[in-house]
């Protein structure tokens, strides 16, 4: 199985091919520097490289297009790095194999990578193409996107000259997006003490998996199910049913995908093993009727576990159970300027027992500063009842939009023109890099699109076939048009 030595545009389908083979894991992206170093250096093209591993590639106007503005084609380097259960697959040495799968490509059991992976092949095909008209192309790669806009936050005033910035990160083609939601992650932490279990308890462990999971911006609206919610849910109830004791309570993965999987080990009392069977069975009956439309492919499981070791103490287990109940998740206001926008969102991301410590994180985002903060407050607040640690870290600013911009202009120009049709102006609730590039070159033109990806940051991630290329269209009528 693999890719289809037919799809079309060749060349860009060529290098995302290439692409999957290079590992590059959020602040681990190495092999995929060396891998663009020596792309630009096949290519004759000029490399600049800055202190956070961001590059730029430059590439001369093709004849007759010299006056033109340049262009700055921008997509981040780093993939967001998600598995199923099961699937031995290794994100810092083993490539990522596409499949075609009718009209779309996929992998096998892992994230496709096709975020930001396609808007990296766009560039390294205009890059290595000598038939595309254009003016001067500055290709910016940035690092680290995924988990901290780290290579967007380092970058500095003057490493690229062109005043006009196209981002290659969107995922609806036909939508043209002019602004994003800022964000910020609150971090949790609370530190416990062992218990041993009780001679008289049996030990357990439950899993959830199945759950569609995806992007905690863009898919944050449609109601998918969260397993730490729903396993949070389940251990509660037992709490208030039973003699429970929990020993650990891992789920969820990533910042900014919904969690797609937990696990648990409790124990209870020999007395209360068949009441508790009882209650998981219907339990596990209630949650696929609450995710009918949502989460079909939903599975939890009981099974024993090892009988002893220790448990969390009940002070801290109450604290948590509690206040993960208690904790917000979904969207929390619509935006009033722009039907059918969220404004307001947080991410119940993941919880995590290591080393007699609990961490839990969760993001916020809004393209309302103000309405940003008071969510991250909310969270906090719900946090610091039950006694734990807090913080927040990694903010990062808004997109706003601006319908008056001279790229939107051509682009929904050049869009109608080649498809007959016009295209979808919207803002995006999901984080973009370009409200920091606007903080650091305040007079940049911008807008961002690209071919429809499904199912980002979850193992469903899927690109579609032929939205790459009418992606790639255009996106070379911009360059041939722009003044």
């Amino acid at each position: 199985m693999g890719i289809s030595d037919n799809l079309q545009p060749e060349k860009v389908w060529k290098y995302f091919t290439e692409i999957c083979k290079v590992p590059r894991p959020s602040k681990k992206e190495e092999k995929i520097i060396g891998w663009l170093t020596g792309f630009a250096s096949e290519q004759g093209l000029d490399l600049k490289k800055d202190a956070a591993g961001n590059l730029l590639i430059s590439k001369p106007a093709t004849k007759g297009y010299e006056n033109r503005q340049t262009v700055v084609l921008q997509s981040h380097m780093d993939m967001v790095c998600e598995k199923n259960s099961g699937i031995t697959h290794d994100f810092e040495n083993d490539p990522i194999i596409p499949v075609t799968e009718g009209e779309w490509v996929r992998a096998n059991g892992t994230t496709l990578g096709a975020d930001d992976g396609i808007g990296m092949a766009a560039q390294c095909a205009l890059l290595a193409s000598d038939d595309i008209e254009h003016g001067k192309i500055e290709c910016l790669f940035t690092v680290d996107e995924e988990s901290g806009l780290t290579g967007a936050f380092a970058l500095e005033p003057g490493f690229f000259e062109g005043r006009i910035l196209i981002n290659l990160d969107s995922e609806d083609e036909g939508e043209l997006f002019i602004g994003c939601a800022g964000g910020l992650d609150t971090l949790v932490s609370m530190e416990f003490e062992n218990e041993d279990i009780p001679s008289s308890h049996s030990v357990f462990r439950v899993k959830i998996g199945g759950l569609a999971g995806g992007h905690s911006g863009d898919d944050i609206h449609k109601g998918r199910g969260n397993s730490v919610k729903i396993m949070n849910r389940f251990l509660w109830n037992l709490n208030s049913r039973f003699d429970m004791k929990l020993v650990s309570f891992d789920g969820g993965n990533l910042r900014n995908a919904i969690p797609r999987e937990a696990e648990a080990v409790f124990s209870v009392h020999h007395d209360d093993v068949v009441d508790m069977k009882e209650y998981f069975r219907t339990y596990s009956q209630i949650i696929p009727s609450e995710l009918t439309e949502t989460d079909q492919g939903f599975g939890i499981s009981l099974s024993e576990a090892e009988p002893g070791g220790s448990a969390v103490d009940e002070d801290t287990q109450l604290d948590l159970l509690y206040s993960l109940y208690a904790c917000p998740h979904g969207v929390i206001s619509w935006s009033p300027r722009i039907g059918g926008l969220v404004e307001t969102s947080t991410n119940l991301a993941s919880v995590s027992f290591k080393d007699n410590k609990i961490s839990i994180t969760t993001s916020q985002r809004s393209s309302s500063d103000s309405a940003r903060a008071d969510v991250a407050a909310m969270v906090e607040s719900v946090f610091r009842l039950a006694n734990a640690n807090v913080k927040r870290t990694g903010g990062y600013p808004g997109w706003s939009p601006n319908r008056n911009s001279p790229v939107l202009h051509i682009t929904e120009t050049a869009y109608k023109k080649m498809f007959g049709t016009d295209p979808v102006v919207r803002a995006i609730h999901a984080g973009l890099e370009c409200g920091l590039f606007l903080e650091k070159y305040p007079e940049l033109d911008m807008i961002s699109f690209g071919p429809t990806i499904r199912g980002a940051h979850s193992p469903d991630e899927r690109l579609h076939i032929g939205s790459v290329g009418k992606f790639w269209d255009l996106l070379l009528e911009v360059l041939r048009t722009v003044p």
